[in-house]
């Protein structure tokens, strides 16, 4: 009798944290395919027709169009039981594809929480202190004064979290520990859950009149995207600095330009773009009141490494046959327990024979 044949995971020449891999290597019910982004697509397609998870990349422009999770590639993945992000978005995943064809979708989900609430209250500091300004200077020039370079204090001043998911609940913590005043709002949450996690609920109106800092940490999809539009911006309290770990897309990059240039907003944080990285000529970038960063916020060695961990363990449970935690599209979970239980007993009679 042949052993059984084992569950087949593939994922693209990214990088992801060892752990990964080594988690599933320890499994001998499953193999791991490990395939090039550019360069062999023959290959690629064969080794996506036979896999039953797609460890995909959640940086949508990390990976060609061709290779996201889209109706037009489950097609040719007839195998596919799951596709499993590398973080906590899954810009590169069109999910209700994945429903249709009884596919699940997975994300990593509060793995990178801490790493990303980090980045966001060093991006509130560098802005608000003048950190980079100050650095770029001192590099350049002799003859100003320090008091060019004042900036001010994040202790005492309103923060205004919009979303407070588990990132934003830890920036939430974090921003107590500075001595600040956290207001939220999250349509997805009650006024206890806001204040559970460490904020005060108020309206959209409220947070946009009081808060000094606006903080992102809300979801890209088709109720966030262009959420933060000129009007928005507009509506925010004069002074104020905006702050985005969240994802590209969700602010107008122009209109925010336009509010810092007439002064309206005194200065951004950006971590995340519409286009990644963004052009070199890309306005936001021509301004010194702009700190930006490269989508790094969960890019900490701790971020990567608990998000490859978890994504490995959640896998090995799910082929298993255990509701994984952190189901992006829990109404999938029994056409998709259906489908694993024929696709493990194809496998079993193949081993059999």
């Amino acid at each position: 009798m042949n052993t059984l044949k084992p569950w087949r995971v593939a994922r693209f020449d990214v990088w992801i944290n060892p752990v990964f891999d080594e988690r599933l290597s320890q499994e001998p019910s499953i193999a791991l395919d490990v395939v090039k982004r550019l360069g062999d697509d023959a290959r690629t397609s064969a080794v996506l027709r036979a896999a039953h998870v797609y460890q995909i990349t959640a940086a949508k422009d990390e990976l060609p169009l061709q290779w996201h999770a889209t109706q037009q590639l489950l097609e040719k993945c007839p195998q596919l039981l799951c596709v499993s992000s590398t973080g906590a978005g899954y810009d590169t995943v069109d999910v209700d594809a994945c429903t249709a064809a009884g596919v699940a979708v997975v994300s990593q989900i509060g793995g990178n929480a801490p790493a990303v609430a980090e980045m966001a209250l060093g991006l509130m500091l560098a802005v608000s202190r003048r950190i980079v300004e100050s650095d770029r200077k001192l590099r350049t020039e002799r003859g100003f004064a320090r008091e060019s370079l004042m900036g001010h204090d994040i202790g005492g001043k309103v923060l205004g979290l919009v979303g407070i998911g588990h990132a934003g609940a830890h920036t939430a913590k974090l921003a107590r520990a500075f001595g600040m005043q956290v207001v939220a709002v999250d349509p997805l949450l009650s006024d206890a859950q806001i204040r559970e996690r460490g904020a005060e609920p108020v309206s959209w109106a409220t947070l946009a009149q009081t808060a000094d800092i606006v903080s992102l940490h809300c979801p890209r999809d088709a109720s966030t995207l262009g959420l933060f539009n000129a009007e928005r911006f507009a509506a925010m309290k004069k002074g104020a600095l905006f702050i985005s770990t969240a994802r590209g897309g969700i602010h107008d990059e122009l209109a925010l330009a336009q509010a810092l240039r007439s002064g309206h907003l005194a200065g951004a944080g950006l971590d995340v773009w519409q286009e990644e990285p963004p052009a070199l000529d890309h306005p936001l970038l021509a301004l010194a009141n702009v700190v930006a960063t490269f989508h790094t916020a969960g890019v900490s060695h701790e971020g990567r490494h608990n998000v490859a961990s978890m994504a490995a363990n959640q896998l090995i449970d799910l082929l298993r046959g255990e509701r994984p935690a952190r189901l992006v599209n829990p109404e999938v979970w029994e056409t998709f327990a259906r489908r694993r239980a024929r696709a493990l007993a194809e496998l079993e009679l193949t081993a059999a024979a």
